[in-house]
């Protein structure tokens, strides 16, 4: 577990033991002042349920829908090998040094032959019995005789401080192979129910509707579930056989209490173990420590020449000396062969002070910091960098000899009464300083590159320990200076997160919210309610996703954290796409104004401009339609049945506006073919009205637009120029183009609709606006163009009409006129951005004489 301690082909070293990585010369008078090379943030990928999770320690995680390439194949069952090594890992480590040979269960084997029998029928087992009652010694008994019972063998869980959801996902990993891959409840509940295993549960925490929960979700499991008498009763419908375990009898207390000595009791050590068997009601593990105390009276009876090889006594204070007494003799002032007397039989009820005052320091310290750590005891690896002192790992072996840690799942945590018993004699003195010590230490370690995430979920019940010790009394940090409890919910989150142990993941971002809001630290609070809103949206919660992403982007926006904020907007987005619901506000307006890095295909709103105009049929003009570019308003409704949200509602925008412009480029076919079909003379395909379309090009007059100027009148076909437009008659009647950009007076100034400017008919103008100027006014009696437009060969020769119309042609035109005509080599769909084109479904049109046509293509 030592992080610096590294393979030869791990992290930048090869295999010859020379690094990759360049490093800096060290000066030989400070070497440990080198340059260290910052370590990258380390990002995790996994797949929970039918999401893709990246866990990024530095924005914050980011989800989306898993694409089906992603997706994890069904998970398969584990070889027996692989089992045997999952159930190893289950176990608590052996302490270092030299350790004391396993002793016979005593008393026990009746108990142990009736949960055997039951086990073997299929029928679930609740063994009760009293804290130091000897129930995890007697299941590991058990495990071992079931090994063949079931076809997934034996899984061993502990129930200490979990929940059924994780008792569930424990049970989940112990049986199928799938790293990285965290099912969804539905999953879940199908996989575990096809699990048939012999299922040791210790230390379970949780009774009656939840323990039914659990049993209904594993039909084929058989549980050997273990239990103080204060944890609730299962209900009547569950089944569950119950058998109590009692203490023992007087005879086997004082035989356990031998096989611990060493020897064989004296009168006065028997009678003592009498009255300690009354008092303690026979309980095995204060034999065990009742033994611990015999041996160490032995060692200091027998003076200084008893000392162990190993050094573990030379420093232990005097007997009725307090625990952090120095001494100067290897056993103070009673070494030397002195008489010990037995211990009194309160000393004997309690025994935790006076075993720790003749352990070594090191064991003392791990004392301190189990109890600042409400229990839990650090690993054996972490010790020596906790106490200071390179041989600290041995002290666990001291402790575990001596009865005052017991094991718990895979790790140690005090025994029963042990954590009272020093409380009461002054081991509470420095518990907020042991915390932070900690605190400090876990947050380097977890943080560290050569630290996988399942070894830092593994130490998590310490880690949440040190916060729950921390964070109420969490106060902002001196300039310059960060809060060690934020800095280690900081670090130690994403790595429970990697490591799949989600309930320890919601604990530490609890904490650390809680912690970054008594600090002052707005930018970390942020983070921790963003990954609070992710979990809780890979679990189904939607509204307290909602509101955990709405208060994070709202803190971001106001730190301008432009990152933060966008995988804040995705992550909403998801949680309305799944809701049904629009996102809020907070969603789009968080960072209003500002343009956010690689986030523009993601926030796509409806184009404000319209789209590309819809090619026309041969012979008719095509123009390109364009808008000023408009923002669009925070609310408008996103989509909700795509994966990405807002980018579903552009998309589907430029689908819409599409069919619009097909449907309007068929409009156009349709009035084209009905108008030169039309052999009446009188028909208005053969009039020039006084709204006229624009030309398809230089050169091209057959539609009776004006010709450019300098133009001769002898048929050159220079209509108009590339720039100019279409304006109102003019004192001679007459229309033509001109580059100047003066409007007519039915033109309007443009509106706040981001759609277009309201022409006068009420209907949208795409034309720029300005002051009407007052050397262009309309006639009131316009005239006739001084040009008609071309002739159909195949029509009959009509005669000219010598008066203008008097009505509008009832035909829409066939081509805008409302904007410049370009190009056609530069109007398609490929020369305008989506975010130029708006749809063209809404688009009113005007019909007022005098005014220009919006035409029916224009797309708004």
């Amino acid at each position: 577990m030592d992080p610096n301690t590294r393979g030869p082909e791990e992290y930048g070293h090869d295999g010859d033991g020379q690094s990759s990585r360049q490093r800096p010369p060290r000066d030989p008078l400070t070497p440990d002042f080198g340059q260290h090379t910052p370590a990258l943030a380390r990002t995790v990928q996994l797949v929970s349920g039918d999401f893709l999770l990246t866990v990024n320690p530095v924005d914050g995680s980011e989800i989306e829908v898993c694409p089906p390439a992603e997706r994890p194949s069904r998970p398969e069952k584990l070889t027996p090998a692989e089992r045997a090594e999952v159930d190893r890992a289950a176990r608590p480590p052996v302490p270092p040094g030299p350790t004391r040979p396993a002793q016979p269960l005593l008393a026990r084997q009746d108990e142990r032959e009736q949960l055997v029998r039951m086990l073997a029928r299929g029928r679930s087992v609740r063994l009760v019995g009293s804290p130091g009652a000897g129930r995890t010694s007697l299941l590991d008994l058990v495990a071992e005789d079931c090994a063949d019972l079931a076809p997934d063998g034996v899984v061993r869980l502990t129930g200490h401080r979990r929940t059924p959801a994780d008792l569930l996902y424990e049970l989940f990993y112990s049986v199928y192979g799938a790293p990285l891959h965290r099912p969804d409840q539905d999953e879940l509940l199908g996989f575990v129910r096809e699990i048939g295993a012999v299922v040791v549960l210790d230390d379970i925490e949780f009774g009656g509707t939840a323990l039914d929960e659990l049993l209904d979700a594993t039909p084929e499991c058989a549980f050997l579930i273990s239990a103080t008498p204060g944890v609730p009763a299962p209900s009547t419908e569950s089944g569950i056989e119950e058998v109590a375990l009692g203490g023992l009898e007087r005879a086997d207390s004082v035989e356990l209490l031998e096989r611990q000595v060493g020897r064989v009791l004296t009168e006065d050590e028997a009678n003592w173990a009498g009255d300690l068997w009354f008092e303690s009601e026979g309980l095995p593990l204060r034999f065990v420590q009742a033994g611990a105390l015999l041996r160490q009276r032995d060692r200091l009876r027998a003076g200084a020449d008893a000392v162990d090889e190993y050094g573990v006594f030379e420093d232990a204070p005097p007997v009725d000396a307090p625990f952090d007494t120095p001494v100067d003799g290897p056993f103070g002032t009673e070494s030397g062969g002195v008489e010990t007397p037995l211990p009194s039989l309160g000393e004997a009820a309690g025994p935790a002070p006076l075993l720790a005052s003749r352990l070594s320091a090191s064991a003392r310290a791990t004392l301190k910091f189990a109890v600042a750590l409400g229990g839990e005891v650090p690993h054996q690896a972490h010790l020596p960098a906790l106490v200071g002192d390179t041989h600290a790992d041995a002290a666990l072996g001291e402790l575990t000899d001596c009865g005052l840690v017991t094991p718990v799942g895979s790790r140690y945590r005090l025994a029963a009464g042990v954590q009272a018993q020093l409380e009461a004699a002054g081991y509470t003195e420095d518990v907020q300083e042991g915390a932070l010590a900690a605190a400090q230490h876990y947050a380097w370690w977890a943080g560290h590159p050569s630290v996988t995430p399942e070894r830092v979920a593994a130490e998590a019940d310490a880690v949440l320990a040190a916060l729950t010790v921390l964070v109420p009394g969490t106060t902002p940090p001196a300039e310059g200076e960060e809060s060690p409890t934020v800095q280690l919910a900081r670090t130690a989150a994403p790595a429970f997160a990697a490591g799949l142990y989600w309930s320890a993941w919601e604990r530490a971002l609890r904490a650390g919210a809680e912690a970054a809001r008594l600090a002052g630290d707005v930018t970390e609070q942020a983070y921790f309610h963003h990954e609070l809103g992710i979990l809780a949206l890979c679990g189904g919660q939607l509204d307290r996703a909602r509101a955990e992403l709405e208060t994070s982007i709202g803190l971001r926006g106001a730190l301008a954290d432009k990152r933060g904020t966008v995988a804040g907007r995705r992550a909403l987005a998801l949680v309305s796409d799944r809701s049904g619901t629009t996102p809020g506000v907070a969603a789009f307006g968080a960072t209003a104004g500002e343009e956010v890095p690689d986030a523009r295909y993601e926030e796509s709103q409806s184009p404000p401009g319209g789209v590309p105009a819809a090619f026309l049929p041969a012979g008719d003009a095509t123009t390109l339609v364009t808008h000023r570019a408009s923002s669009v308003s925070p609310s408008s409704p996103a989509s909700h049945k795509g994966r990405g949200g807002v980018r579903g509602f552009a998309r589907r925008n430029l689908v819409a506006a599409g069919a619009g412009a097909l449907l309007v480029a068929v409009l156009g076919t349709v009035v084209t073919l009905g108008a030169t079909s039309d052999n009446d003379p009188d028909g208005p395909a053969t009039q020039v009205g006084p709204n006229p379309s624009a030309s398809q090009g230089l050169g091209d007059d057959s539609l009776g637009a004006d010709k450019a100027e300098g133009d001769d009148g002898e048929g050159s076909g220079d209509t108009g120029t590339a720039t100019g437009r279409p304006t109102d008659p003019g004192p001679d009647g007459t229309y033509g183009t001109s580059d100047d950009p003066t409007p007519t007076d039915g033109e309007t100034d443009p509106s706040d609709d981001p759609s277009g400017t309201q022409g006068p008919g009420g209907g949208p103008s795409n034309s720029p606006t300005k002051p009407p100027s007052s050397t262009s006014k309309p006639p009131t009696s316009p005239k006739p163009p001084t040009e008609t437009e071309t002739e159909d060969p195949t029509d009959p020769p009509t005669e000219e009409p010598t008066d203008p119309p008097t009505e509008t042609p009832t035909d829409p035109p066939t081509s805008p006129t409302d904007t410049p005509t370009s190009s056609t080599s530069a109007s398609g769909p490929a020369s305008s951005s989506p975010a130029e084109t708006t749809s063209s479904a809404s688009a009113p049109q005007s019909t007022d004489e005098g005014s220009p046509s919006s035409g029916s293509d224009s797309l708004i």
